[in-house]
């Protein structure tokens, strides 16, 4: 897969591509992602992508022309053209399953107050990663690439990947590691009873009722 980020701070995505399972990914040419200025696009002085928005208004809004060109230089035919935007539809896993199986994403990240509405034009989906507001599309993007990236066949085993959170429409079960007791806090028998049937139900049951209690809406 490669997927390349537009956006107008890079410099904010180079620490998160070197570090963890999104370095192990890149150097394992499992994936390939390339973090794009806009502002190289830019034919105007000091490289200048924002204007007044016409109509009046306060902030400045992303001009046309520096993005659709950003886009023109990476774009082809097996490209999906996302843009972080909160009008946009809200992301969960099935997003993220679905996008994982494309050749390559194109993700524009805004800034200020916006883009310009025909820039619309050329995006495919529109996202957002939930109802509030931040300073731009950067950190959203990150979590799309995330999510995205660690389905990617060979980034992550396949069995961590069938118990996890939004699988079924469920949260992941309780887990626990050493020691056996801690602080009075003690794992549960049946982890330790070695009958993994019984441990198998033991989780289902646990996904079921820790749904129902922090995620009722998941069940509906």
């Amino acid at each position: 897969m490669k997927i390349d980020i537009l956006t107008l701070f890079p410099n904010m995505f180079t620490p998160f591509l070197e570090e963890s399972i999104i370095k192990r990914a890149i150097d394992n040419d499992l994936v390939s992602i390339r973090v794009i200025n806009i502002r190289d696009f830019s034919t105007l002085n000091n490289s200048q992508v924002d204007d007044t928005p016409y109509g009046g208004g306060s902030g400045m809004v992303i001009m046309c022309d520096p993005v659709f060109k950003a886009v023109e230089s990476v774009r082809d035919d097996d490209s999906l053209v996302i843009m972080m935007s909160p009008s946009g539809k809200v992301y969960n896993e099935c997003i993220a399953k679905e996008l994982s199986t494309k050749k390559h994403l194109i993700i524009l990240c805004g800034h200020y107050e916006g883009f310009d509405e025909r820039i619309k034009t050329i995006v495919d989906m529109e996202v957002s990663i939930g109802d509030y507001v931040l300073t731009g599309g950067e950190v959203p993007a990150l979590a799309v690439m995330d999510s995205v990236v660690r389905l990617i066949p060979g980034v992550i085993s396949e069995g961590s990947l069938e118990s996890e959170s939004f699988n079924d429409n469920l949260l992941d079960y309780p887990v626990y590691t050493k020691p056996r007791v801690y602080n009075g806090l003690e794992v549960p028998e049946v982890l330790l009873s070695g009958d993994h049937k019984k441990i198998e139900e033991y989780r289902n049951s646990e996904r079921n009722r820790v749904t129902k209690e922090k995620r009722p809406d998941l069940l509906k």
